[in-house]
């Protein structure tokens, strides 16, 4: 999550051996991407359900893992990442067809926007950490979990899907930030309905930056609600 969203637990530079620590049994971590034969049919197999469950075990913490934005602003029970993510994937599941924007793809990359998060946490500018240190770590966790999956064509998918929503650099991708953006606001007008809660500078922090259409007619009926409330 962007904008003002921080994890209160401290994010310490992740080496790649502290990213190897606690996030999956020793038996087999990262070792079957590097003694895996280079033949493309073992390159693009599925994973092993060693790998997949390693991998899942990862991403758990993004169920458990509170977004931090809502925290600071005492948000009873607020979402967790993975329910961020959800909800995004149900608006790319929903939205109109927009020509060039392949749906599928942006179902995924809503699913997979975040995942380094599971590791790092939710770094943002209020954390005092560079926007190049911030991707230094985010790339480093998203590598160890695609070697954790084990390395081939799903895992090199996932990796791909991370890197073109980061660099904002398809159609799918500025779709998918709006939605990003929508579902943020829309749970921040939810909690000011629920808590009475004064959440403007989410508002403030998207207001102008949404790229495609679909992303400020959705704001923009999101906004008319909260002033019409």
């Amino acid at each position: 999550m962007r904008f003002t969203l921080l994890s209160r637990v401290p994010v310490p530079f992740l080496s790649t051996a502290l990213l190897k620590f606690k996030s999956v049994p020793p038996s087999t971590r990262v070792y079957r991407m590097a003694a895996a034969p280079s033949s493309a049919a073992v390159r693009d197999a599925a994973p092993s359900a060693s790998s997949v469950i390693d991998f899942l075990s990862i991403c758990h913490r993004l169920k458990t893992t509170k977004r931090t934005g809502w925290v600071r602003k005492d948000v009873k029970n607020p979402e967790s990442i993975a329910d961020h993510m959800y909800r995004m994937g149900l608006m790319a599941l929903i939205a109109s067809d927009v020509p060039g924007v392949d749906r599928n793809k942006c179902i995924k990359m809503a699913i997979v926007h975040d995942i380094a998060e599971a590791i790092v946490g939710d770094i943002t500018p209020m954390d005092g950490i560079s926007k190049s240190e911030k991707n230094q770590r985010e790339q480093a966790a998203l590598d160890h979990m695609c070697e954790v999956l084990g390395g081939g064509s799903t895992a090199k998918e996932i990796a791909e899907l991370w890197m073109e929503y980061e660099a904002n650099s398809s159609p799918e991708a500025k779709f998918v930030k709006d939605l990003d953006k929508v579902e943020m606001i829309l749970q921040a007008l939810e909690y000011e309905d629920e808590q009475g809660k004064d959440l403007d500078e989410f508002f403030q922090s998207t207001a102008g930056k949404f790229q495609t259409e679909t992303g400020k007619a959705w704001a923009s009926e999101i906004v008319s609600r909260r002033k019409n409330k």
